[in-house]
């Protein structure tokens, strides 16, 4: 099964989106592409709409802590954690779930539309929000809790399960922009696509990836698996040749698994 006309042109639309400069990447406009294409037939303007109505009348980062967390009740999913109705933002919005990176991302957007701006913290294992040029901390997952870095610690320690021989610090909690953000959550939609085995869902995913800078091997041979899942030797050994060819760097690894694959499945 191939993507369809709708998934090929939300890909598109998206990777013209991330080859811009990191700040002029809108990182809402993103989130929606990625839930576009995971959902295609749903209609996303009235759920971007929404985000202006959430914000509005706040003032504060109180106001919107108290606004998102305890008016609209958006909290962190703890049953069925691993399904991709929770890394989609219109299906989060709809129903008050999701994972710390999606619940973040849509703090961080009714924050920006209130005034009260946030940035990513890309802390191994589970992601935060902090106030920029603070040490003020947000875990959208734990119902907008205000940590302090001790408090960002043993949210690590649990979600690691590091010891205390593993040294935390600042260099655990790195502001990351639109590009890291989008990236991490297709990866956590291509591990899920990946253990469902599902192949057409693994490759829209796979070329969204593809789109990001620093993509590399790795992505191009999560893309051919994608393909191959389906059936379509042929096309996912096509694939690595076109990217070997166009990426000269990649291409003695990208053209050795390509013959991988025409002999395995000869």
């Amino acid at each position: 099964m191939r993507l369809v006309a709708t998934e090929w042109e939300t890909v598109q639309r998206f990777a013209a989106l991330v080859a811009l400069p990191p700040a002029d990447v809108d990182l809402g406009t993103g989130a929606f592409l990625i839930a576009q294409a995971g959902d295609p037939g749903a209609d996303l303007k009235p759920w971007q709409g929404q985000l202006d109505v959430w914000a509005d009348g706040i003032g504060d980062l109180d106001g919107l802590r108290h606004r998102l967390f305890a008016e609209l009740g958006l909290r962190g999913a703890t049953s069925d954690y691993y399904h991709p109705d929770n890394s989609f933002l219109h299906r989060v919005m709809a129903r008050r779930v999701g994972i710390p990176i999606s619940l973040s991302v849509l703090t961080m957007e009714v924050g920006w539309r209130a005034g009260v701006p946030l940035e990513g913290v890309g802390m191994p294992g589970h992601f935060l929000l902090r106030v920029p040029h603070s040490a003020v901390y947000v875990d959208a997952f734990a119902g907008g809790a205000v940590l302090t870095e001790a408090g960002c610690e043993a949210r690590f320690r649990q979600s690691t399960g590091a010891g205390p021989e593993v040294a935390f610090g600042p260099h655990l909690l790195p502001s990351v922009g639109p590009h890291d953000i989008l990236g991490r959550m297709l990866a956590n939609l291509a591990e899920i696509y990946q253990l469902r085995r599902s192949g057409t869902d693994l490759e829209w995913v796979a070329r969204m990836q593809l789109a990001l800078p620093g993509a590399g091997v790795a992505e191009a041979l999560q893309l051919a698996g994608a393909i191959e899942l389906q059936g379509r030797f042929g096309d996912a050994a096509r694939e690595l040749e076109r990217r070997a060819q166009a990426r000269p760097e990649l291409g003695p690894q990208l053209t050795a698994a390509a013959n991988a694959l025409r002999a395995r499945n000869n």
